[in-house]
């Protein structure tokens, strides 16, 4: 029995799959300088940022400023170690894509756009994640 069609399967397969692990690291190194650039611009101008009606989770927009470069400078060291092959970096990835995800959403009032502009690279990036820790 020949076994040339169960080996190409089988490198399609991990071809994929590191495809996708490879998205999903420069789809997470995407979303960590969007979230510095929001959060820097949060710290350093707070005029920048519309704030609208008061809401449960208000906190001052520089608060979320610092929030979102921390989750930022989190996600390029994971987003590396998923790029470098490391196997615990996807599960944080989605762990982070999660809570970046969250913070989106909770930021949605002061910039709407852009928070929904995150929340749905997050989406990819959780999805891309998913799908590697699938091949597996």
């Amino acid at each position: 029995m020949s076994t040339a069609g169960l080996d190409d399967d089988r490198e399609t397969t991990l071809s994929w799959a590191q495809g996708t692990a490879a998205f999903a690291g420069v789809m997470l190194l995407m979303l960590a300088s969007f979230h510095f650039l929001q959060g820097l611009a949060a710290v350093l101008e707070d005029e920048v940022l519309i704030v609208g009606i008061e809401y449960t989770y208000k906190l001052d927009v520089t608060t979320w400023g610092w929030i979102h470069m921390i989750l930022a400078l989190i996600a390029v060291a994971i987003g590396l170690g998923i790029l470098s092959g490391n196997a615990v970096a996807n599960g944080a990835g989605i762990g982070i894509a999660v809570l970046s995800a969250l913070s989106a959403f909770a930021f949605l009032p002061y910039y709407p756009i852009w928070g929904i502009i995150i929340i749905a690279f997050d989406a990819l990036v959780i999805w891309a994640l998913c799908v590697q820790i699938g091949r597996r």
